[in-house]
């Protein structure tokens, strides 16, 4: 049986008042670009995983990294979810790749 490819999303508002919360904002989003998440606009990141429990350990990681203050949540979407996302206004980011099941490479 094939893998279910996942989307994990991750949403955040974080505070950036004082020079701690910047440092704060900095090294969750550096966290997120560490475990191969990519930003799909400001504050909405997201990333491929093989199946749910690959998705979940990606969560876990996210979890671990968790800034002390704002709002973080997170949700998990099949691929075919993912790719019925509508863009209603504005233009796809350069480095947004909507992937379809023939674009990925076993490995």
């Amino acid at each position: 049986m094939g893998e279910r490819w996942m989307r994990v999303l991750i949403f955040f508002d974080l505070p950036v008042t004082t020079k701690k919360l910047r440092r704060d904002y900095a090294q969750f989003r550096k966290a997120l670009l560490k475990d191969g998440f990519m930003m799909l606009q400001y504050s909405v990141y997201s990333r491929l995983a093989r199946n749910h429990d690959d998705a979940q350990k990606h969560l876990r990681t996210v979890q671990a990294n968790l800034p002390p203050h704002g709002s973080v949540r997170s949700m998990i979407v099949t691929e075919k979810q993912y790719m019925q996302m509508q863009l209603l206004v504005g233009e796809k980011v350069k480095d947004e790749n909507f992937l379809d099941t023939r674009d990925l490479l076993e490995l």
